[in-house]
């Protein structure tokens, strides 16, 4: 599965119109998210590129005076000190406002971009993306990209437009003075430009290939501190394994970044020494020019000044430049998360209610080119109204088929049908909507009891007499108004309610019966797929669990997965799928009367219940049939 790019190419420009227009668009985010604040972050900002220069001239003004000896003016000396210092007030207000603004629009631009980011995420209508490796490191790209690109890029219109007018304030004393220096200072600009720009790049780079081990970092932190994770953690004294694999990952990143500030720090002494050599070149001109008269002391600082206040402001601008072009190219992946086309292609066509049943026809599927087949040609009818029972070792495609059903993927050859249609036609939602799920590997959401359960359909989730409804029929009701505070009572441990009291914990097999009320909450759902509802459940708890879904399953189109077969043996008809291939279809009878490998499988479950092992080691067969514990019938 492949993101779309938004752009050809992946090399870092210097300025905001480079590339396929990732620059822009930055820009155009910073302005839809503070549309107001980014106006006046740019007014402030080019009025702080005045005051340096009205700043510099008032200083020779004022040093002119006083070279005038007793000839002086003591009241214009004193105005032209007491407008430097209002423009240096001036200067630290606007200072401070301009930052504020920045502040604010770069909070802005980050919800923003959340909010963007996100909602295309959350738009992706199939699950290919998200088992995707490279698409999770393209997203991290993107949240850096997405909160750091548009405000730097408004930091580099601001920034050029700030020292531009500060580079065409002191131009004019650079020509008045001695003019070869003004063209001298533009011609060093440029292999500042250039080293600046491949040093963003070589950033930029370290950055997308460091991600994978970012990646890894994150994943053993997580090993390390997640509640759930702990216990196998600490039993199997796993800490040392998986502290040592995180700090290689981290080590792995950290020597990649010191590399490149290595790499940047040389790059900055060079330039500042060009700076340095420039600037004492220009200087040493000047001070020639005074020893000789022809130059006054005032414009030897004004001349001072400018030189400073144009390296100052040509740097900023390249360096600014950089940043942005570094920035951009992780803004790319922002766009190409924002602007990816959907994993999977839904239609238009409504979904009505069940009446004819599923049919999978000559259903082929795999993950990604290359890899081995997970079906191969299935071909399975799942009647209206009935329930059929899915069967195979590890491996066989059950899950893959499941995934298949809730368009989670697309087949790659084949077609599935509802009601003669196929669901390639129809809407995703709507479809989805008629389809009630509880998964092998089901959530555990860090909400209430009643969210847990309500969550299985969003327009019950205030409908407590609906959620109870569903938690009596998992048989987890009683459990539930039990808690502290009931069905309101937060079941997690890692966050407090509104009283700051910490959550509680579900056992697993509390939990299992949460997740089966979640999907028979969504009691208009035509489909009912289970896959193994009952695995974490006692004796007890599993045949009263059988008993209800048996009763809520009347009528229903239901697919039922488990690989306790007892559970199945009432279902209309069981599949048995072997290597991604149907091997066996029939009901329980038909598929014990023959020499099937359900049969084979469920004698060896049987065999369990029926040898009662010995003192001796012998096994004694019980004087009356045992049906296996679970058995719905």
């Amino acid at each position: 599965m492949r993101l779309k790019r938004s752009g050809a190419g992946s090399g870092v420009g210097t300025g905001p119109g480079f590339g396929s227009g990732a620059g822009s668009r930055a820009l155009a985010l910073s302005w839809r998210a503070a549309p107001l604040d980014t106006t006046l972050e740019l007014a402030t900002t080019v009025a702080m590129g005045l005051i340096p220069a009205a700043g510099a001239w008032t200083g020779k003004l004022l040093f002119d005076e006083l070279a005038r000896g007793r000839a002086m003016d003591p009241g214009r000396a004193s105005w032209l000190v007491v407008i430097g210092a209002l423009l240096t007030c001036s200067q630290v207000a606007l200072t401070q406002l301009n930052g504020q603004l920045a502040r604010r629009v770069q909070r802005a631009v980050a919800l923003r971009a959340q909010d963007l980011l996100y909602r295309s995420v959350n738009a992706f209508p199939g699950i290919g993306y998200f088992e995707d490796p490279a698409f999770q490191d393209r997203l991290r790209l993107a949240e850096q990209g997405a909160q750091t690109a548009p405000h730097d890029i408004n930091i580099l219109l601001t920034e050029t437009a700030r020292n531009g007018v500060i580079i065409t304030g002191f131009l004019g004393t650079l020509l008045a003075v001695w003019p070869p220096m003004a063209l001298v200072l533009l011609v060093t600009a440029v292999p500042a430009a250039v080293a600046q720009r491949a040093l963003a790049a070589r950033r930029a780079r370290t950055t997308e290939e460091t991600m994978e081990s970012q990646r890894r970092r994150f994943f053993f932190q997580q090993l390390l501190t997640d509640a759930t994770m702990a216990k196998e953690v600490r039993l199997f004294g796993l800490g040392d394994l998986f502290h040592g694999r995180l700090l290689a990952a981290a080590r792995q990143s950290a020597d990649a970044d010191l590399a490149v500030e290595g790499h940047g720090s040389r790059v900055q002494t060079a330039l500042s020494l060009l700076s340095a050599t420039v600037a004492a070149g220009g200087t040493v001109v000047v001070v020639r020019g005074v020893a000789a008269g022809h130059v006054s002391l005032g414009d030897l600082t004004l001349f001072t000044s400018a030189v400073l206040g144009v390296q100052g402001a040509l740097a900023t601008i390249i360096g600014q430049a950089a940043q942005a072009g570094k920035t951009l190219r992780l803004f790319r992946s922002f766009l190409e998360v924002v602007h990816a086309g959907p994993d999977l292609v839904g239609g238009s066509a409504p979904v009505g209610p069940l009446r004819e049943g599923i049919v999978f026809e000559d259903v082929w599927f795999r993950y990604h080119a290359g890899a081995p087949w997970a079906l191969r040609g299935v071909s399975v009818t799942i009647p209206a109204g009935r329930s059929v029972g899915l069967v195979g070792l590890n491996g066989a495609g059950k899950s893959t088929l499941v995934k298949l059903l809730c368009r989670f993927y697309e087949p790659e050859r084949g077609r599935i049908l509802w009601d003669g249609i196929d669901v390639r036609e129809l809407s995703i939602v709507d479809l989805r909507r008629r389809i009630g799920a509880t998964f092998q590997d089901f959530c555990r959401y860090d909400v209430t009891a009643a969210e847990n359960i309500g969550v299985g359909d969003v327009t019950r989730l205030d409908d407590r007499a609906a959620i109870r409804q569903a938690a009596a029929a998992a048989g987890i009701d009683a459990t539930l108004a039990g808690l502290r505070d009931g069905y309101d009572t937060l079941l997690s441990r890692i966050f407090f309610d509104a009283d700051r009291e910490r959550g509680l914990a579900l056992s697993g097999g509390q939990w299992q019966r949460v997740a089966v009320a979640r999907s028979l909450v969504r009691r208009d759902a035509d489909l009912l797929i289970l896959d193994e509802p009952s695995s974490g459940l006692d004796a007890e708890a599993e045949h009263e669990i059988h008993r209800a879904l048996a009763e809520h399953r009347r009528g229903r189109t239901s697919l039922l997965i488990s690989h306790r077969l007892s559970a199945l043996r009432d279902a209309d008809v069981i599949v048995v799928l072997e290597q991604g291939r149907v091997a066996e279809q029939g009901t329980h009878e038909e598929l014990l009367g023959t020499d099937s490998q359900y049969a084979r499988l469920f004698a060896i479950q049987a065999a369990g219940y029926r040898d009662t092992p010995t003192m001796a080691g012998t096994s004694v067969a019980p004087a009356m049939p045992v049906t296996p514990v679970g058995s719905a019938r």
